[in-house]
């Protein structure tokens, strides 16, 4: 028995049945350095997943190490209940690159908790529990964000003490707003939340919560400005807006430093997770002063903003901004597009390829329809790993194939990852 097989014997006698591994012969990560994982065989691996997007930078970056060794030899962990120079200094920086008018930052361990601290938030502001989410959204584990989310597959309890209404949103491909061009699909989509406010609402509707490209629901990628027409609307009802940043922040579409900004909006709210810890634990929500303002109780987080992760985090921030590295995503996401569209467009069980930037996702269908193909996406799957390439999956149907490199991936990268990509796809044709 290898120790990989162990391994996989240990985690089923201890895990819990609802978590599964990817692949039909699971991989031990062992170490890591920039865009390459080594397992326990020794086996290299080209890393276009980031462990979900959370690894940003690149497996051991030197910044980022560093940072991490010299502030746990320092303290690792004090609360929020203390002055921490690493906490405040990265606020600083977060609150700074928000684009939010006299930004105030709450950290929390994971995005989940981001998501549910900015419930809270928008529930004590405009004393309502009424939310508005976008249809095949997801937004967490926790059980306030399970109520926001629109993912059946992913949603495990129907039980809230929120009144949601969903919305149309950026799954084209799945709307029966489909076939319109994208002025005419964004304004459907506005049509849509007026009705469901109309229809559904006691008035005075907290907030809405929108992932300018949705994660888990397959990288679906909304026409521009789709929010913006959105938060017309909102505003006319004084309804905040949040924009959950988790997977498409930090630069990560390559046009925006924020996947907002290309909807000619400026949140109320957005929540980050994710990237910027480049694997350490790291998450918060960055809110108006008056908004975070609003609970006027006494809080505190255990975990948030530790200083070895707020030293992390302002590390990875720190090389965002300084070496490029948005400009980076927008020219490999370009690189990308380029080599990969004729080949999507040439292969019939691939329905649509979509994303901009750093985020590529592949929707695997039966040939010249939109009937989703797990099966055809699981053999994707398998063929990107045999060729060497790590990716992830999602989709509502879980038939969508996702991409995220590192935000610093090299053109020689890139084009290794592209070769592999193409072998898979030739494979399960």
């Amino acid at each position: 028995m290898t120790m990989t097989d162990e391994l996989l014997q240990r985690y089923r006698a201890t895990l819990p049945s609802f978590l599964s591994p990817y692949y039909a012969d699971p991989i031990a990560i062992d170490h890591g350095s920039g865009s390459y994982v080594w397992d326990l065989d020794g086996n290299r691996y080209l890393d276009f997943f980031g462990g979900v997007l959370t690894t940003m930078i690149g497996h051991d970056h030197p910044a980022v190490t560093a940072a991490v060794q010299e502030q746990a030899a320092k303290v690792m962990h004090t609360s929020t209940l203390y002055l921490s120079e690493p906490m405040i200094e990265f606020a600083e920086a977060v609150a700074e690159a928000s684009g939010i008018p006299d930004a105030r930052v709450y950290f929390t361990p994971s995005g989940s908790e981001a998501n549910d601290a900015a419930l809270l938030l928008a529930s004590s502001y405009r004393k309502s529990n009424q939310f508005l989410a976008i249809r095949n959204s997801y937004h967490g584990r926790v059980f306030s964000a399970q109520a926001i989310t629109s993912h059946s597959s992913w949603r495990s309890t129907s039980h809230s003490g929120l009144q949601v209404s969903f919305v149309h949103g950026p799954y084209k491909l799945r709307s029966p707003f489909r076939d319109l061009d994208d002025d005419a699909f964004a304004d459907a989509c506005v049509d849509d939340l007026v009705q469901v406010l109309d229809m559904t609402s006691a008035g005075d509707v907290a907030a809405m919560i929108a992932e300018p490209i949705q994660g888990v629901g397959g990288f679906a990628t909304p026409p521009d400005n789709l929010f913006g027409r959105m938060g017309k609307e909102l505003s006319n009802r004084g309804i905040l807006f949040i924009a959950d940043e988790v997977q498409t922040g930090w630069g990560r579409t390559g046009d925006h430093f924020w996947g907002y900004q290309a909807h000619d909006i400026v949140p109320d709210m957005l929540t980050f997770a994710k990237g910027v810890g480049n694997g350490i634990t790291l998450a918060g929500v960055v809110a108006r002063a008056d908004i975070m303002d609003s609970i006027n109780v006494l809080q505190f987080s255990t975990f948030g903003g530790n200083p070895l992760s707020a030293a992390a985090g302002l590390a990875t921030l720190r090389t965002v901004q300084n070496e490029g590295l948005q400009d980076n995503a927008k020219a490999m996401g370009e690189r990308f597009a380029a080599a990969m569209t004729p080949v999507a467009d040439a292969t019939p069980w691939i329905a649509e390829m979509r994303g901009r930037g750093l985020m590529w996702a592949f929707e695997c269908c039966e040939p010249g329809g939109i009937e989703p193909d797990k099966q055809r996406t699981g053999e994707f799957h398998e063929a990107c790993k045999r060729h060497g390439l790590l990716v992830g999956k999602g989709g509502l149907y879980g038939n969508v194939v996702r991409l995220a490199p590192m935000l610093n991936v090299t053109a020689d990268e890139l084009d290794e990852g592209i070769e592999a990509l193409r072998a898979a796809i030739a494979d399960v044709s």
